[in-house]
Parts: structure tokens; sequence; C-alpha cells
């Protein structure tokens, strides 16, 4: 039976998995029946990643779904390069270093980005066109541990420095 892990940032309870159980179903693969899935959560303690990635890879698994964070897919690519790995990641994926190019990913390392962290100076320049006479904003986000959020904190302060809110 094949085996997927999965490796989360966060807990349980901050992940609902409805659309992937349902996306496997589409393809033939029902949990439990024909397919196996292991999950590991971080569970907010980042220490943990390289030692559930390990297990992951000790356990055979015939791939690595790393969802959550740049952290999760290093955590991942720092002990395998055979067992492909596969991530959902709003930052960028070249410039984090997990992947040579978009479309061609190389390596055993490949998945999606919304490129969400580049469109933050976007967003924040709307937001000033329909609230011109603001002249603060805020911006609630995760931890900045993780370069996803971090960047979008700085692409937050970069737009904010040439836009002269």
């Amino acid at each position: 039976m094949p085996v997927i892990g999965l490796l989360q940032m966060g807990a349980p309870s901050s992940w609902d998995f409805t659309a992937f159980r349902q996306g496997l179903k589409d393809m033939g693969y029902l949990e439990g029946q024909n397919l196996a899935i292991v999950y590991r959560w971080v569970d907010d303690d980042l220490d943990r990643l390289p030692g559930l990635a390990a297990d992951l890879v000790h356990r055979q698994v015939r791939v690595i779904a790393a969802f959550g964070g740049v952290l999760a897919v290093r955590a991942a690519k720092a002990v395998t390069n055979t067992i492909p790995i596969v991530f959902a990641y709003g930052g960028d994926p070249v410039q984090q270093g997990l992947v040579a190019s978009l479309n061609r990913p190389g390596g055993n390392v490949t998945g999606m980005t919304s490129l969400s962290g580049e469109l933050i100076g976007k967003q924040l320049g709307i937001l000033h066109e329909l609230l011109p006479k603001a002249s603060h904003f805020g911006l609630l986000t995760s931890d900045l541990r993780t370069p996803a959020y971090a960047l979008s904190v700085k692409e937050a302060l970069q737009s904010a420095e040439r836009s002269r809110f």
C-alpha cells in the first residue's frame, strides 16, 4: 500500500484536509483502503521539524507533502534527495532555494505557489487608494521566524516607504 507523509506546520486543528482527500479519492485512492497517510504535526515547535522529516524518510513514504511554509519543505529537503516532496507555499520557492526555477524545478521538490508575499505591496497600494486619507495601516501576521511571513512584513514596509503612508 502506498504511503504519503504529510509534514505540517501548526496543529491538527489548524488544517482541513477534505479537499486533499477528495482529490485522492477522485484519483481512486481511499485512505485506509488502498492508501495510507502518515501525519506529522509540528504543533508550533519548529525545532521538531528535522526529526519529523527524518521519521517520514525512515518510514519510506512514497511522497512527502510539506504544507504550511518553507521551513517544512526545507526540513524534508535536508533529509532526502530521492523521495518526491510536494509543497504548497505562498512565497517565492526560487528565492527561498526550494527549486531551481518555476517552470523547471529540478531535483525532487515541486509544488505550487501563489507568490502572496510579493503581492502585499500591491494590496497595500490598493488599500491606500481606497482610503487615501488614512495615515496608518496594520498588518496581522504569524510567526516572523517563518520566511513567508517575514517577507510579507518586509514587502509591506517597503511599499509603505515608497508610498510615504
